[in-house]
């Protein structure tokens, strides 16, 4: 499939409430998903949920892609999960031996960040507005988080009576213990500044997030797919493996980095003083 004839074909399958916009690179392609219900804040409904994990889906197997944008669109990235479904189920216990529907669509959403977190290409994260409890989830998925000056972030599931549930390991993960509990356990409301001082945030943007994104994607398209994708599975894989067999994988990693396509053409234009044939520079 050709990319223009691609990006109609993913335009038309995606639902409202997630907008893909696809753009040729030099050397592949990059899309930019936008949560896209500004009404609710771009709350995440269970269509927008299943929307997402349709789009990850797809990309793991999408060799011509490059990396990921994630924003949300009215001047907000995510207020959190939309429990307007739920309003019924609210404060009422389950009859004597039923299952409970909430428990696999709350897990679905842990689902979607499992998937966020492997996807093979890099994932940009650009945050405007506010990033809440299951937004704020989705930002702990991110390889680089750009947030505007003016953006907030909470995960005030803990105020309302709520468990932070899918969204605790993730968050653990990318703040570590301290800053994980002191956010999950209060509630209290960060700043960007505050954010990237925590390590949630990676780059404070004062002016323009479009401009600070594009300068974004050019720093990543100057590394090679392949290396990234290779990267990230051992990164993924880091908290789960003994440190051996971590390593084991890491070696084999590299022996066939080093004998596949991208290692001569890397260190070919190194040596030449030009940059990559992947590169957005080229």
């Amino acid at each position: 499939m050709q990319p223009a004839a691609r990006a109609q074909w993913i335009t038309e399958m995606t639902p409202a409430s997630l907008l893909i916009d696809r753009v040729p690179l030099p050397s592949g392609s990059v899309e930019t998903w936008t949560l896209n219900d500004p009404a609710s804040r771009n709350a995440l409904s269970e269509a927008m949920v299943d929307a997402l994990l349709a789009a990850c889906e797809r990309a793991a197997a999408d060799a011509d892609l490059r990396g990921v944008v994630l924003r949300g669109a009215g001047g907000h990235f995510c207020a959190g999960g939309s429990l307007g479904g739920f309003a019924k189920t609210i404060g009422q216990p389950l009859a004597s031996g039923e299952d409970d529907p909430l428990v696999p669509l709350n897990r679905r959403f842990g689902a979607l960040l499992q998937a966020l977190c492997a996807l093979p290409q890099w994932l940009i994260v650009a945050v405007e507005g506010a990033a809440m409890g299951g937004g704020f989830g989705l930002v702990c998925c991110a390889d680089q988080v750009l947030a505007h000056a003016s953006a907030q972030f909470a995960t005030p599931e803990v105020t309302l009576g709520i468990v932070p549930a899918q969204i605790a390991p993730f968050v653990v993960q990318r703040l570590g213990p301290a800053a994980a509990r002191r956010c999950l356990l209060t509630g209290e409301r960060w700043d960007a500044a505050t954010a990237q001082r925590l390590g949630l945030v990676d780059d404070v943007v004062e002016g323009d997030m479009d401009a600070a994104v594009r300068a974004a994607i050019a720093r990543h398209t100057a590394a090679a797919p392949q290396a990234v994708a290779a990267t990230k599975r051992l990164l993924l894989a880091q908290p789960d493996k003994p440190l051996p067999a971590l390593l084991d994988d890491a070696a084999i990693a590299f022996a066939q980095a080093l004998r596949g396509p991208e290692a001569p053409q890397g260190l070919a234009a190194f040596a030449a003083r030009k940059v990559p044939p992947w590169s957005a520079n080229s």
